[in-house]
C-alpha cells in the first residue's frame, strides 16, 4: 500500500481549515492523496477480503450504487488517515460540542475513542469505499451509527471529475432553525478530502450559538465511474 507522505498534513493551515468548518460547516483539502494512492484505493474495490460488509443502495431507498465497509484491521494507510485527521479535528470537534453545550468530550487520540465506542457496543469500523457507475446517486443522509458520534468526517476523492466521470457532485445542505435549507456544491479533484459535519454544528446568532443540521449526498451520475474513500471516526453498533 503507498504510503501518505506525511508533509501534507504537517503542513496544512489547520486554523485556517477550522475557522472555514467554522463557517461552512465543511472545508476541502486539496491533493491529500497522490493519484497513485487514490488508483490503488480504488482498486480494492474489486477484492473482499478487505472488507466486513457490501451495501446496495437501491436495496435500501439510499439511491443508486454500493459501498463496502472496511473490516478490522484496517489498511495502514486507512488507519493512518483516521487516526492523524482526528488529531486535527478534534480540538474543533469538542469546541463544537462545548459551543452546542453538548456534554461528551472527545479524548486526545483516536484510539482512546474508538475504545469509548467499544465500551458502548459500537465495534464495528466505519470507514469505507464507494462506487457509482452511470446513473447512479446517492440521498441525502447522515452517517450516524450509535451514541457516540464525532461531529466530524472526511470524504476523498479517488477518481478524476471530466476523466473518469461526469456529473456525481458531492453536495451539502444546512438546515437552518426557521429558514430555507442551504444547499452547497463541492468542487473537489481527484486526490482532494473533504472534511465537513456529519450531524450539526454551531452557528453564531445574535443572540448566541444554535444548532444547524447538515446532510450530504452525491448527485446522480452521467457517465464513467466514481470512487470515494469514507473516513469516519466513530465506529458503528
Amino acid at each position: 500500500m503507498p504510503m501518505l507522505p506525511l508533509s501534507p498534513l504537517e503542513a496544512l493551515d489547520w486554523t485556517t481549515l477550522h475557522q472555514q468548518l467554522d463557517q461552512d460547516g465543511c472545508a476541502v483539502i486539496r491533493s491529500l492523496l497522490q493519484t497513485q494512492t487514490c488508483d490503488h484505493m480504488s482498486a480494492l474495490y474489486a477484492q473482499s477480503e478487505p472488507f466486513r460488509s457490501q451495501v446496495i443502495m437501491a436495496r435500501h431507498g439510499f439511491g443508486r450504487g454500493e459501498y463496502k465497509y472496511f473490516r478490522y484491521p484496517l489498511p495502514s494507510l486507512v488507519e493512518r488517515l483516521r487516526s492523524e485527521l482526528y488529531a486535527q479535528l478534534v480540538p474543533l470537534a469538542n469546541a463544537w460540542h462545548e459551543r452546542m453545550n453538548l456534554t461528551p468530550r472527545f479524548p486526545a487520540l483516536h484510539s482512546a475513542f474508538v475504545q469509548r465506542c467499544h465500551a458502548a457496543g459500537q465495534l464495528r469500523p466505519t470507514p469505507l469505499l464507494l462506487q457509482y457507475g452511470p446513473q447512479d446517486y446517492n440521498c441525502l443522509h447522515q452517517d450516524l451509527y450509535g451514541e457516540h458520534v464525532f461531529p466530524l468526517q472526511v470524504a476523498i476523492l479517488l477518481s478524476e471529475p471530466g476523466e473518469d466521470f461526469s456529473g456525481g457532485e458531492f453536495v451539502l445542505t444546512e438546515q437552518r432553525p426557521r429558514m430555507q435549507t442551504r444547499v452547497q456544491v463541492i468542487d473537489m479533484k481527484k486526490g482532494d478530502a473533504l472534511v465537513f459535519a456529519v450531524n450539526q454544528r454551531p452557528v453564531k446568532g445574535l443572540r448566541g450559538d444554535y444548532r444547524v443540521t447538515m446532510r450530504h449526498g452525491v448527485s446522480r451520475l452521467h457517465s464513467g465511474k466514481r470512487h470515494t474513500l469514507g473516513i469516519i471516526f466513530h465506529d458503528a453498533s
